[in-house]
């Protein structure tokens, strides 16, 4: 009985974790039977096409089944017009010259879409009219106005269900993207000092540099999304942009902090910085990561307080090694190394008042931050 308790509650944190998963997957469903009811209802000859269409325009979000609507129903318009035009002005009843005819309708086509990748259903639905109307002996414009009925009822029903079976907005995603491009920030700070210091290895850093850009760009995809929801007034949510921009900022600067971290720093700046650089990893650490929590949350934000104090912490470190010559005997690509470091953190500093701004208006609960930045805000 403990077993089955235990593996039962295993089962359901599984199912809690796969919540969107199973929104979107009832999503699907539901476009695909009111699809497949509808094509019934109205006789459609095809009207697969119109439940693959409403699967295939159902997307994680409404802004991105918003976009799969526009590129299927434009690329079938185009292609079906295309199509058609050329099955009526090239004759086509031999294989020879239906090969003609399938080269005229695919080659600019084919080109349009290597330009335009979103309207990769245009030589589709180019093919399906030239072919389909040949073998089913149908007119080419009838093909044509059949193949637009089912894929626009498809688009229509996937929409529709993007709207009304548990709809999930871009800006959600956009802030659990956010939250673990933060997580693999701190990952990624963390990473560095401990190379900085000699208490880790430098080849962790590629790694996590890696999965840190991959996060960012699904970031951006999701942001897009969520600015077509605007756009189309279907979400009066904030514009991710601004949290974007300065997460890119972000990233930025631990590049630059990695680069001047290249090797650990030399002994005796080593035992005056290496402790103060670790309580700022540690407490920045902490920000980025209860940041990204709220984010999800949409919950009350963390204080720049500790992270400032110990950013404080470390430039009087930095000046009191100053003071006492020690750069004064290091060899000139060391002591730039470490006077770099001080400069990107002070960099840094700005930019997590800033992320603390955007994070603000886009959890939409604002606050005073205890010190403001210099750049340009948003």
């Amino acid at each position: 009985m403990a077993e089955a308790a235990a593996g039962a509650k295993r089962i359901l944190a599984w199912c809690r974790r796969r919540g969107a998963e199973f929104r979107l997957s009832l999503r699907m469903t539901a476009a695909g039977l009111v699809a497949y009811a509808l094509a019934e209802a109205f006789g459609l000859a095809q009207g697969y096409w119109a439940v693959l269409t409403a699967i295939i325009v159902v997307q994680a979000s409404l802004g991105g089944s918003l976009q799969a609507v526009i590129d299927r129903l434009v690329g079938t318009l185009g292609g079906a017009a295309f199509g058609a035009a050329i099955a009526l002005l090239v004759p086509h009843a031999g294989t020879p010259m239906t090969a003609i005819a399938l080269v005229l309708a695919l080659a600019p086509l084919a080109l349009f879409t290597a330009i335009y990748p979103g309207f990769r259903m245009a030589p589709v639905t180019a093919v399906i009219v030239l072919l389909g109307a040949a073998s089913a002996q149908a007119g080419p414009l009838e093909a044509a106005v059949a193949r637009v009925i089912e894929i626009g009822l498809g688009c229509i029903v996937g929409l529709g269900a993007s709207l009304l079976v548990f709809p999930a907005r871009a800006h959600g995603l956009v802030a659990k993207a956010a939250g673990g491009g933060l997580d693999l920030l701190a990952d990624l700070l963390a990473a560095v000092v401990a190379a900085s210091t000699g208490s880790g290895e430098r080849s962790a850093i590629q790694p996590l540099s890696d999965r840190l850009r991959d996060a960012l760009t699904r970031l951006e995809a999701v942001g897009k999304e969520a600015e077509r929801e605007r756009r189309s007034r279907l979400s009066d949510e904030p514009d991710p942009e601004p949290l974007m921009r300065t997460l890119r900022r972000l990233r930025s600067d631990l590049v630059i902090i990695a680069r001047a971290a290249a090797e650990p720093l030399p002994g005796p700046a080593r035992t005056a910085l290496g402790a103060p650089l670790a309580r700022v990893a540690e407490s920045m650490g902490e920000f980025f990561r209860r940041t990204g929590a709220a984010l999800i949350a949409r919950s009350e934000l963390p204080t720049l307080d500790a992270m400032l104090a110990a950013l404080d912490n470390y430039a009087a470190a930095l000046a009191e090694l100053r003071r006492a010559g020690i750069t004064r005997d290091l060899p000139g690509e060391e002591a730039g190394r470490i006077f770099a470091l001080g400069f990107a953190l002070e960099q840094l500093r700005g930019d997590l008042v800033d992320l603390l701004n955007r994070a603000g208006e886009f959890v939409g609960a604002a606050r005073e931050p205890s010190e403001r930045s210099d750049q340009p805000q948003g």
